[in-house]
């Protein structure tokens, strides 16, 4: 049975995409087949070499004004599209040609602390100043606004007093490694059930 081909759109460092790399190392139902990244300078390219995963670099204009990433992914036969720390809004054309086949990961428990220019550290920031005692992670579709689409996945972990924005991050990161494979790889088998 064929396996099911998994893209990883990434603009960073791309320790998320290490974790699913490592995961679907030697699966027996998935794999990683393409790293897609909009900065030419992110180190998630390295990863990617490192584990012999073809990688693809796109500006602004291709991404967003040509159908050359979907003509791209149909052409490697990717089934799903996993972002990892990838900070562009994904434009209508790629939503068409994958429904229900984009998913994201959000540093925080949406709805709250999401929308444009949440991410990263601007999360954990936000999620200090205001004296949470939990933060966690969403597992989501994407959709045609940052973080508002259906979600498939949160877990949660309690903010400590004395925690700082780095072990609120460290905390959060810590449930990412290990929640976003376990999630892509449910999905994978319901894909395949369907």
């Amino acid at each position: 049975m064929r396996k099911t081909r998994i893209a990883i759109f990434a603009s960073g460092s791309g320790s998320n995409a290490q974790k699913i790399m490592e995961h679907f190392k030697d699966h027996e139902a998935a794999e990683v087949s393409l790293v897609l990244s909009n900065n030419p300078q992110a180190y998630v390219l390295q990863r990617a070499e490192n584990f012999e995963i073809p990688s693809h670099i796109v500006d602004r204009f291709e991404f967003t004004r040509t159908g050359n990433v979907v003509s791209l992914l149909k052409k490697m036969e990717i089934d799903l599209i996993v972002l990892a720390g990838f900070l562009w809004l994904v434009p209508q054309n790629l939503l068409d040609a994958f429904p229900n086949k984009i998913i994201n990961i959000h540093p925080a428990l949406l709805p709250r602390y999401g929308g444009k220019g949440m991410y990263g550290n601007y999360v954990h920031e936000a999620v200090y100043a205001n004296k949470e005692k939990e933060s966690g992670i969403t597992i989501h579709f994407v959709n045609e606004r940052f973080d508002e689409g259906e979600i498939i996945h949160q877990a949660r972990f309690k903010i400590e007093d004395g925690d700082d924005v780095e072990m609120i991050r460290f905390k959060g990161q810590q449930l990412e490694h290990h929640h976003y494979p376990k999630v892509i790889e449910a999905l994978v088998k319901k894909m395949k059930s369907l």
